[in-house]
């Protein structure tokens, strides 16, 4: 979507030039940020296969910190597929598949799901592709029972955070689609052979045991609080979701997208992607300057923050009401007989 050639002229799109000073990489900004992610997590890779001896309370407590700066690592992933990271395509690419063997995440797979994720959050019509499965309250009513039941699984934030990580890892990651095109699928293998070859060379300089150990833990770990990110960024109190013909770009990123205020040393490690309604405004603005841009520009005052309270609680909201306007919780419904 070219957005911005579209919207230049027009002066309700006074936003297109404040994102404009923002969509240029510094390589130095870049290069420092993959120091102070892997060179850590790769440190902590070792200090947990050390402390394995030890206690493996002091190796769980390792890898939930691990776990962090893989998130990190999976932040300059995502910015590598948005074209964002570095001004070189090849240079973005690389580093990318790169990080998608470490995160075991297939770089163009996950990308092309993720640009869809831009161009129809918030539209009602769209839906289906990228996203979190959202129901109206109308299409939740009218479904099966079976259905009913399988979308309150889903959206149960134990189901979630215990089958979710394990389906994406061990399924969704790992296969291939018959409408997926032949750089994606070829991408999928080459990052499932590219773990398979890490993991049996470390198996055989550690032991087979001391890699599950260690990885394990680590992969789940930062799973769980991707998805808990990805859900909250687009499921709160505030959200806004349009039909097609009233659907907006501009209105789906600033309405649609969260503002999540993280304690500061969250933000470091989730790579300000709490400022997450900056992003769907301009993928291109790398994830070192979010920050930047929301709080030198006036323009983002109107955005309302949600803390960590209002992110938890919005696993009670669960569907769509388009009359109210808002997402409402399983409670608030009656079920038809």
């Amino acid at each position: 979507m070219n957005f911005v050639n579209e919207s230049r002229g027009n002066p309700d799109n006074a936003w297109i030039s404040i994102i404009m000073k923002y969509n240029r990489p510094a390589l130095r900004k870049s290069i420092w940020q993959i120091c102070n992610s892997l060179l850590p997590y790769l440190l902590l890779w070792y200090l947990m296969y050390q402390s394995i001896q030890i206690s493996y309370w002091i190796t769980l407590g390792l890898a939930l910190l691990s776990s962090g700066f893989l998130i990190r690592l999976f932040i300059i992933f995502h910015d590598c597929g948005h074209g964002s990271f570095f001004k070189s395509k090849q240079a973005n690419d690389i580093v990318g598949i790169f990080l998608g063997i470490l995160t075991f995440t297939p770089y163009y797979k996950w990308h092309y799901h993720h640009k869809v994720h831009h161009a129809t959050s918030g539209n009602l019509d769209k839906r289906g592709v990228g996203d979190v499965w959202t129901l109206t309250v109308e299409e939740y009513l009218n479904a099966t029972k079976w259905k009913r039941f399988v979308y309150r699984a889903f959206r149960n934030p134990f189901v979630l955070f215990t089958i979710g990580p394990l389906y994406v890892i061990l399924i969704q990651n790992r296969v291939t689609k018959k409408q997926m095109n032949r750089q994606e699928k070829l991408n999928v293998y080459f990052t499932n052979l590219m773990i398979l070859l890490m993991a049996t060379l470390i198996s055989l300089l550690i032991g087979f045991r001391a890699f599950l150990l260690i990885q394990v833990p680590v992969i789940i770990l930062s799973h769980c609080l991707g998805l808990w990110l990805f859900y909250v960024q687009h499921q709160f109190d505030e959200v806004s979701w349009e039909r097609q013909e009233a659907w907006d770009y501009k209105n789906s990123a600033m309405k649609g997208s969260s503002f999540l205020k993280l304690p500061v040393i969250l933000q470091w490690f989730t790579g300000n992607i709490g400022f997450h309604h900056v992003h769907h405004l301009s993928s291109k603005i790398p994830n070192y300057y979010l920050a930047r841009c929301h709080y030198e520009n006036d323009f983002f005052k109107e955005i309302n923050p949600i803390g960590m309270v209002s992110a938890f609680r919005a696993f009670k909201l669960n569907l769509w009401d388009e009359a109210a306007r808002r997402m409402i919780s399983f409670r608030r419904i009656a079920l038809p007989v």
